[in-house]
């Protein structure tokens, strides 16, 4: 299928998400480290159960009693910049402190050794806290530079949805992270499509609430929020062989 669908299938699609109520974003991480964390090991995990207990561990280790905030916050210092990150662990303590998933099912590197490599990548481009990576994406030569980067670190995928996920939790509400939970809903409204083809209807359907909503925007980052909440309260459904 083409990245386009269907006028039909789009006001369709939009209507379903709008019946979803899209939410501002609620909680936020207060450290770029969260961030790293969090994108590197939800690729492939379960949130609740995986993902937010690995940042929350690595949160204690530096005595982080509160590793999100609510969005509405002031902004604070970061209380674990990057370079404290990566002076506090190596891939072999960082593994023992999370746990061994890797970047892949098939060999691919442990995601302590890919967060570890981002922290490098982003340090090398004087991005320690996050507040340093929220100017980057206001700064484009910068971004493309550290984006550049980050794409080469195993476990990016095709599509590069670790990447975007990582400037969503910084603060980019322009993103979105079509993951198979997105996918899974799409699917679920008889859209069988591949990430970069959801991002693009993500795209469509903010354009469209946008254009018949009287209240303020709403934004991608609320849209896959929505949808992704949705996904994953569906039921997986096997292939027949």
């Amino acid at each position: 299928m083409s990245e386009s669908i269907s006028d039909g299938d789009l006001d369709r699609v939009t209507a379903a998400v709008a019946a979803l109520e899209p939410r501002p974003r609620q909680r936020r991480w207060v450290s770029v480290t969260f961030c790293v964390v969090d994108a590197v090991w939800s690729i492939g995990s379960r949130y609740d159960s995986t993902v937010v207990p690995v940042v929350k561990r690595v949160a204690d280790d530096f005595g982080v009693l509160e590793a999100s905030v609510p969005n509405a916050a002031p902004a604070s210092e970061d209380p674990v910049p990057l370079q404290r990150f990566r002076g506090a662990y190596d891939v072999d303590s960082l593994t023992k402190r999370t746990n061994r998933q890797r970047t892949s099912t098939s060999g691919g590197a442990l995601k302590a050794e890919a967060a570890l490599e981002y922290a490098r990548i982003l340090v090398s481009h004087r991005i320690e806290t996050i507040n340093d990576a929220r100017s980057a994406i206001a700064d484009p030569a910068l971004f493309n530079r550290v984006e550049s980067d980050l794409k080469k670190v195993p476990g990016d995928g095709s599509h590069g949805i670790r990447r975007g996920y990582f400037w969503m939790l910084v603060g980019d509400d322009s993103r979105v992270k079509p993951d198979r939970m997105v996918l899974r809903w799409f699917a679920s409204q008889q859209l069988n499509l591949n990430p970069d083809q959801a991002a693009h209807v993500i795209a469509q359907v903010v354009e469209r609430l946008n254009s018949t909503s009287g209240e303020s925007a709403v934004t991608a980052w609320e849209v896959d929020h929505a949808i992704w909440n949705a996904g994953r309260r569906l039921p997986v459904v096997r292939r027949q062989r």
